[in-house]
């Protein structure tokens, strides 16, 4: 199957189909990749996914999601949801996040991916260099697997398009915070809106900007004079 998407970005390393026909030359007929994105951000939920690709699938231009432009993760998003013989995404939440920490987190949301395939797969490629703790199908982690397997690189998309989707709606909701533009990661913008208005429930409380823009909340603490305060502690240390 051989699918064509418009687009010339360059790529410095593609997917290699090849190395997936490995895992179906063994038995595991069906292979799905998995990945996630939103790990480092410090608002709105991780976002994993597992796609399943036809064995005959090509695709052009498919890579690892941080390689591509917005417009290009969009038409692959499409293609891919298409074709795919199976996708399943995954979501952690921020309390959960907040709960377990984001690595824990991001391990919950890929085995909630894996779990949402229908069919399921007979092996499991995972980004990283982790297996997915709760998954008991046979796994292999790859490190950069998203630039070098195309279910993996498929998966990555298929997150961050998701993700970025919902972070979107998220930005007309809370309006000037910017998340339909950051997506929640640290900006200078984003750390502003933090200051000035706080955090909101989508924000991760245990990451350490949003904890020391809570105990900066302008109605307890106002900032002026905390840096009014901030100064003059540094004019002593001088």
């Amino acid at each position: 199957m051989n699918v064509s998407v418009g687009g010339g970005e360059e790529m410095r390393s593609r997917p290699d189909p090849l190395l997936e026909q490995h895992f179906r030359q063994r038995g595991s007929v069906l292979v799905a990749g998995v990945d996630e994105a939103g790990v480092g951000a410090w608002a709105g939920p991780v976002i994993a996914a597992a796609v399943i690709l036809p064995h005959d699938f090509s695709l052009a231009g498919l890579n690892d999601s941080k390689l591509l432009s917005a417009i290009r993760r969009r038409a692959l998003f499409d293609a891919i949801r298409e074709c795919a013989v199976a996708v399943g995404v995954g979501e952690a939440e921020v309390t959960e996040i907040d709960l377990l920490n984001v690595y824990w987190a991001a391990m919950l949301a890929r085995q909630r991916a894996v779990d949402a395939l229908k069919p399921a797969p007979a092996h499991v490629l995972v980004d990283g260099k982790r297996r997915i703790t709760g998954v008991r199908l046979p796994q292999t982690p790859v490190v950069e697997g998203d630039r070098l397997l195309p279910s993996i690189a498929a998966a990555s998309i298929i997150a961050k398009v998701t993700r970025d989707r919902l972070m979107e709606g998220l930005g007309s909701v809370y309006q000037g915070y910017g998340f339909e533009r950051h997506k929640g990661y640290g900006t200078s913008r984003h750390l502003a809106a933090l200051e000035r208005w706080g955090p909101l429930a989508v924000h991760r409380r245990s990451f350490m900007p949003v904890i020391a823009a809570e105990r900066r909340q302008p109605e307890l603490f106002p900032l002026r004079e905390i840096r009014a305060t901030d100064e003059r502690h540094d004019s002593l240390l001088r």
